[in-house]
């Protein structure tokens, strides 16, 4: 099991959401974040006054997934979040010990 994090712009939650669905992947937890990476920040103007923009605005979004559908999961957040421009943002796969269904016991891969 792995838990995948991707960290994307948050007009791109649909489509990330549409093209895990369409894959067989049901749950997410989603999360407004903000943060800066290469993109770093930008200068706004703002009723005449200038000031610096330093954390963009993110969505981060974890799903618990089976082995076997880290690369299709990979595949689908990257084409649906693509814009092709910096910031699209990153995706993190990290291993999963244990999962447990709190309803009914269920635990491992069943409980996912």
């Amino acid at each position: 099991m792995k838990m995948m994090t991707a960290i994307i712009k948050p007009f791109k939650l649909d489509d990330v959401r549409d093209a895990l669905q369409q894959i067989g992947i049901h749950g997410m937890t989603v999360e407004e974040v903000k943060g800066y990476g290469r993109q770093k920040g930008h200068t706004e103007l703002y009723r005449g006054a200038e000031y610096v923009v330093e954390f963009q605005p993110k969505v981060k979004i974890q799903i618990a997934i089976s082995d076997a559908q880290v690369d299709p999961a990979i595949e689908a957040i990257c084409n649906a979040a693509s814009t092709g421009k910096i910031g699209d943002g990153k995706i993190f796969v990290s291993p999963l010990e244990q999962s447990i269904r709190i309803r009914t016991g269920e635990t491992g891969e069943e409980a996912l």
